[in-house]
């Protein structure tokens, strides 16, 4: 839709030196999303890839799981005052048959990382709608020389990062380090909820034996919407938080933290890290 960088004016300063130019900014715009007709959250988001946002939202939600659960995502003609379409608002409408749980309580908890809710409350939501209990995956090994390289594999496929140095990034890898897609937002559950999302139309879930790879740090909504596609590999390039590590913990989550080069952290599911390689090297 063209509308994922914009231009603006800047006065620079450098070096005591002062001068005027255009610089390219990462869009940052409204996304309402429906659900068979009724509002159900609005995200701020840069534009693209809206519908596999919406798809990816409603799977960490637990009302979408396959891709026959989805009819089909709309955008809302008329979404202004005066009938115009702004782009802004989508409608996911599900397939007969899809059983919509009430998720006004777990929805607050999802879109935000300070939603106030206790942690317990967030733990429950997420193991009681979570469809692919990730403990009972086939095992999954990767080696810490696999996981040192991904970062770098990240940034060289961030094109809008180079252009605006503004947007999170997030990224699916196989299990043998070989990039499958990778989405950029000014949000980074945002960008996870676009991979998933595609990943849903495709019919590719669960994404059983996956890695996710996350700029930045890993909160319990990134987590929590890794837990909810299926994948059993979810590394940041710096801190997870408490609540992030507690749900790893209790899902069987294998969680990776400030992920730089040869060096990380590893905070739950260490047993699908082949740590005796380390230590050999060690």
């Amino acid at each position: 839709m063209g509308r994922v960088t914009e231009r603006r004016k800047v006065i620079r300063i450098r070096d005591g030196a002062v001068s005027s130019r255009a610089d390219t900014l990462v869009a940052e715009e409204p996304l309402e999303i429906r659900l068979n007709g009724k509002p159900l959250a609005i995200t701020m988001r840069t534009p693209g890839d809206d519908f596999a946002l919406a798809a990816g939202f409603l799977v960490s939600e637990g009302v979408l799981a396959e891709q026959a659960d989805l009819q089909n995502i709309v955008y809302c003609a008329g979404a202004t005052a005066d009938g115009s379409n702004t782009y802004n608002v989508v409608d996911v409408r599900t397939a007969p048959g899809v059983a919509l749980p009430d998720i006004t309580l777990e929805r607050n908890v999802y879109t935000t990382s300070s939603c106030g809710l206790c942690g317990k409350a967030s733990l429950d939501a997420v193991r009681t709608t979570a469809r692919w209990p990730i403990a009972d995956t086939p095992p999954l090994r990767i080696g810490p020389g696999l996981l040192a390289g991904l970062p770098d594999r990240l940034r060289a496929a961030q094109r809008v990062f180079d252009r605006t140095g503004g947007l999170h990034a997030a990224a699916l890898f196989d299990e043998h380090g070989e990039l499958l897609d990778i989405r950029e937002d000014v949000g980074r559950h945002n960008a996870v909820d676009k991979l998933v999302g595609r990943a849903l139309r495709d019919g590719r879930l669960p994404l059983s034996r996956t890695i996710l790879l996350v700029s930045g740090r890993a909160s319990f909504e990134l987590a929590q919407k890794a837990v909810m596609a299926g994948i059993p590999v979810l590394a940041a390039v710096s801190a997870p938080s408490s609540l992030a590590v507690d749900l790893a913990a209790e899902t069987g989550l294998t969680l990776v933290g400030f992920l730089r080069g040869p060096n990380m952290n590893v905070y739950a599911g260490e047993d699908r890290i082949a740590l005796e390689a380390a230590t050999a090297q060690g």
